[in-house]
């Protein structure tokens, strides 16, 4: 049985190569093609099969955080450093020792200097360069709704990338399997660690299991029969394992208690092997795990219809004009608004006291404003045909991935009269928490906010905010409209369960990725990037994220620690 663990050597380690990586999502193919660019050798090393290289970041729809960026300049969008650091801070609320060397989110906040500093610079240049290219419309996500000192980003700042996740992936998967080419990279897949050697309080290496061969495709579960163990040496060590988002377990251990309980029904937003073994490894080698109760997790999940993983789950982008109810069929107050609060909305519900909520709309709404998250949820994107991407949008018909899920998605209701839209939501639910006839009062209500150009209800201000600009006008946001009417109908109604993502805690590192321990001193010979360094720092996001700043992170952190590795070992 394999038992998670530390190895002390007895004697001076061989070596197999300058630096070995754990993981071959983005953060390590990265890491690696900065060492291999370096003439390094780098072993990488991965517990799945050669089908799942890169990881999570090749499900995601490849959103990433520009700040005043060529797209933005063009879309009439004012935006700079300052006014992005205001937001982020704002937005992370870092409140755990920033000015104190051994504080919780000391080095996170450098990271997130630092990165800002990277996305209002080069960032985009340099994958440019390297031939990633981006959707002309940006997105606003995350937009606070509240005062201009809080939570959000002020303006539009995701920029979607041409090929999605996998468009990400491409161009560093091409560097590293040049380097293997050239002999400098070899990868090791099947290859579980369980252990971190050290030498004289050094990491030199790894020890593990090798899993038997799977032919399992990306995304699915594979096998973990052991059929050997292995021991492999080097001087530098990088972990970039990613997070916790698909164990369950994990993510129940470390619910945070300002949220209460942990839901009793949450879904899946990332593959099985997203299951944060290496940051109990890592612990036991001395590394300091900071900020484990912070987590990221969307509030608009759907149980997909055609799971790839276990408990799968896809999250909905929606922009802001569906109307967001509890269990009980009462709208959410602000900032229970679609794009608007992710962590705050996710208090709004947990304090129901039920792991769902609903969105209600019409087609008019779900023709225009539903995007999906998620690589194979948008197909003409992921293969680079903008123009048909953008036809999609524009066209105000249903994307043929959403129409899949309203016939076949067992959290969706049509119907065509608010009385039968209730009975299929408390058939879903099983019970008669939705009264119908207060549903259509909270409706009718909002409804009569629309006859004139203003209103007292915050969500209808939002709807003409995002209908001033122009990249909401065009691709994302409905004219406003009466949700019941009959013309913009049918009715649908959508169970939204809580859905895990993103780990935004981890192992404490400092700007050249080296693994701190418990006196804030380095762990020599190891260093950590992407997810399982919080995307930097152990939590470069503090309690929220600003959105299309995972991937972003995971560039960052992975070139930072790349780099410096590289020059450590000159």
């Amino acid at each position: 049985m394999n038992t998670l663990g530390l190895v002390q050597a007895s004697a001076a380690p061989r070596v197999d190569a300058d630096v070995i990586v754990i993981g071959s999502g983005l953060a390590g193919l990265v890491a690696t093609s900065e060492l291999a660019a370096a003439g390094r050798r780098v072993l990488l090393l991965d517990q799945e099969p050669e089908a799942s290289l890169g990881g999570q970041a090749f499900w995601s729809l490849g959103g990433l955080f520009f700040i005043d960026s060529t797209e933005q300049r063009l879309a009439g969008i004012k935006d700079s450093l300052d006014l992005a650091r205001g937001d982020w801070f704002n937005t992370a609320g870092f409140d755990r020792g920033v000015d104190n060397p051994l504080g919780a989110d000391h080095w996170a906040a450098k990271w997130a200097d630092k990165y800002l500093e990277f996305a209002a610079g080069e960032k985009r240049a340099w994958l440019a360069r390297l031939g990633v290219s981006w959707v002309p419309i940006v997105g606003w996500a995350e937009r606070g709704g509240q005062f201009a000192d809080g939570p959000g980003n002020s303006v539009p700042r995701f920029h979607l990338t041409l090929g999605t996740g996998p468009g990400v992936v491409e161009p560093f998967e091409k560097l590293v399997r040049a380097a293997v080419a050239r002999g400098l990279v070899t990868f090791r897949f099947r290859h579980q660690v369980d252990g971190l050697i050290t030498t004289n309080g050094a990491v030199t290496g790894v020890r593990g299991s090798v899993l038997q061969p799977s032919s399992a495709a990306r995304g699915t579960p594979s096998s973990r029969t052991k059929v050997g163990d292995f021991e492999l040496y080097a001087p530098m060590v990088i972990v970039t394992s990613g997070g916790i988002g698909g164990n369950q377990e994990l993510v129940r251990r470390n619910w945070p208690a300002r949220l209460g309980t942990p839901p009793t029904r949450l879904v899946t937003g990332v593959p099985a092997h997203v299951d944060g073994r290496m940051l109990a490894i890592s612990e036991l080698a001395g590394a300091r795990l900071v900020n484990p109760d912070r987590m990221w997790h969307y509030t608009e999940g759907l149980a997909n219809h055609t799971p790839i993983w276990p408990g799968h789950g896809i999250r909905v982008l929606a922009a802001p004009s569906s109307l967001w109810f509890d269990a009980t069929g009462r709208r959410l107050p602000n900032p229970g608004l679609p794009s608007y609060d992710t962590l705050g909305t996710l208090e709004l519900i947990q304090r129901t006291g039920h792991p769902y909520s609903w969105f209600v709309l019409n087609k008019k709404i779900i023709d225009k404003e539903f995007v999906l998250s998620g690589s194979e949820q948008n197909p003409e994107l992921t293969r680079k045909d903008l123009i048909g991407y953008l036809a999609s949008r524009l066209l105000n018909s249903t994307p043929p991935p959403v129409k899949a899920f309203m016939d076949r998605g067992e959290d969706f209701v049509v119907a065509n009269s608010l009385p039968d839209l209730v009975a299929g939501m408390n058939r879903i639910a099983g019970g008669n928490l939705v009264n119908a006839d207060a549903l259509r009062r909270q409706i009718t209500s909002r409804d009569q906010q629309v006859d004139n150009p203003f209103t007292k209800d915050v969500q209808i201000m939002g709807i003409r905010n995002s209908l001033a600009y122009s990249g909401d006008q065009l691709a994302r946001t409905a004219s406003l409209h009466k949700i019941l009417d009959p013309s913009a109908g049918p009715l649908i109604a959508i169970r939204m369960n809580i859905l895990t993502r993103k780990t935004l805690g981890g192992l404490q590192t400092d700007l050249s990725g080296r693994v701190l321990g418990a006196t804030g001193q380095p762990v020599p010979g190891l260093y950590a990037a992407g997810e399982v360094a919080g995307f930097g720092g152990g939590g470069v996001h503090g309690y929220r994220a600003l959105e299309g700043t995972f991937l972003g992170g995971c560039l960052f952190t992975g070139r930072q620690t790349g780099r410096a590795a590289a020059a450590e070992s000159a």
